[in-house]
């Protein structure tokens, strides 16, 4: 049980709080590229309390200032793309994407004004089809090779939700193993392959027993929790038989993301990035190892989900996430549908709009859970006290960092370590994308 001062410390992400300072020490999405790609490429964000305008000039450059124009704090987010910036309404002055004003035309002919006005502007970089933001101070660290940033643009696809609930309790569903066996299950065993958002799909030894199945029939599993070169690794084993193992191996990427498998073939990086404390943004980055990504596909199935220009869903706390008791009795555990994301937005929303931990009772199975809060308060202390954080890298640092294993599948009892590290190093080594020298050493 958690203290309420501890509870506060670890979810309040406003710019002079202890956390929105650890996090602003780590680059943050922002935005899908997707969402400039229309007649007017400008949009507000909101990210950890702080409001931006997010734009791309006339030359295709991006930029994110300040939302409040520095003259009298009328809204960037209204003003006019042109003349290699953003205008604003109300006197027509201009700034650049690196926040400097180029022409103030309301002042005298000849006026230098300009040349001392500067907007706060903020780095961007452009990775998988996310724009990321350096909000901190200082030089932004090096971005690593995962697997995610590695692949190249056809073999990946980017994503993204609003969730409306504060950002921690987004990321700890994530980190929990051991709850797919109660709120995704199904009663039924059709083709996942054939069931849109279901999600489960595993690597085989041989044995054609569905994920649906093994996550119903085996509850109870092991979990080892470890630390990582990005933070943990986190490994579920559910033993089926005398024979065989059931292993999933997911990562936390620190501070805020999680790695996990989608399909012998792909994995999911998502990150959880706050809006305010109350909402927060899951983005996620799909990354194929085999063929390349139909991001058509993948995008048309999301839209029926989300609606645009906010990334909202169509279904959950608004409409009682598409209950049904005959689905509940029939069909699913939650009575909620087969895509899982609504599964887990109903767990996370229902906490509340800010979970209030001192009132929960954390089992073994949160081992992972507890391992995370652990590290984010140290870290939040060091950030407290302006020492280097974790994953603060250079790029010759960066580029060392490469993966990380992210594997779900049967494998003999007694090997399943030998089993998901050589599934990984398969998994590397047929990627058309990857160094076969490089997949030699990976796992």
């Amino acid at each position: 049980m958690m203290r309420a001062e501890q509870n506060r410390l670890i979810t309040q992400t406003g710019a002079e709080t202890p956390c929105g300072t650890l996090l602003r020490r780590y680059w943050q999405p922002v935005a899908l590229v997707e969402e400039l790609d229309d007649r007017r490429p400008l949009r507000p964000v909101r990210v950890m309390g702080q409001d931006m305008v997010l734009f791309r000039d006339e030359e295709g450059r991006y930029g994110l200032l300040d939302r409040d124009c520095p003259h009298r704090n009328a809204d960037l987010a209204f003003g006019r793309l042109e003349d290699g910036g953003v205008r604003c309404l109300f006197h027509g002055w201009l700034f650049d994407v690196d926040g400097q004003c180029i022409d103030t035309p309301a002042e005298p002919e000849g006026s230098r004004l300009c040349e001392r006005v500067r907007q706060r502007s903020y780095p961007l970089e452009e990775h998988s089809g996310i724009l990321f933001a350096w909000l901190g101070e200082g030089e932004p660290p090096a971005f690593p090779a995962l697997d995610c940033f590695a692949a190249p643009d056809s073999h990946v696809f980017a994503f993204k939700g609003l969730i409306d609930c504060n950002w921690l309790q987004a990321l700890e569903v994530g980190i929990d193993p051991a709850h797919a066996s109660f709120l995704h299950r199904f009663f039924e065993d059709d083709r996942p392959d054939e069931n849109y958002g279901r999600q489960f799909r595993a690597e085989s030894t041989g044995s054609d027993i569905p994920m649906t199945q093994v996550l119903r029939a085996y509850p109870r599993p092991q979990i080892e929790v470890e630390s990582s070169e990005i933070g943990l690794r986190l490994t579920a084993l559910r033993q089926l038989d005398a024979e065989r193992m059931h292993v999933r191996i997911t990562n936390l990427l620190f501070p805020q993301a999680f790695i996990i498998p989608m399909s012998p073939t792909m994995t999911i990086t998502q990150w959880h990035v706050p809006v305010d404390d109350g909402q927060c943004y899951w983005y996620a980055i799909f990354t194929s190892f085999a063929e390349p990504v139909d991001k058509t596909l993948m995008r048309e199935q999301r839209l029926q989900l989300y609606t645009l220009p906010d990334y909202r869903p169509r279904v959950g706390r608004h409409n009682d996430y598409g209950y049904s008791f005959d689905d509940q009795m029939e069909r699913t555990y939650t009575g909620m549908g087969e895509d899982i994301n609504v599964h887990d937005q109903w767990a996370i929303e229902s906490q509340g709009k800010i979970q209030d931990r001192t009132r929960e009772h954390l089992g073994t199975t949160d081992k992972g859970i507890v391992a995370y809060r652990k590290l984010l308060l140290s870290e939040i202390r060091k950030a407290e006290a302006g020492e280097p954080v974790f994953l603060s890298c250079d790029a010759a640092q960066a580029a060392a960092i490469t993966g990380p294993a992210t594997i779900d599948g049967i494998a003999p009892v007694g090997e399943w370590e030998a089993f998901w590290q050589q599934a990984d190093a398969s998994r590397r080594a047929s990627a058309p994308w990857r160094d076969p020298a490089e997949a030699e050493t990976a796992a």
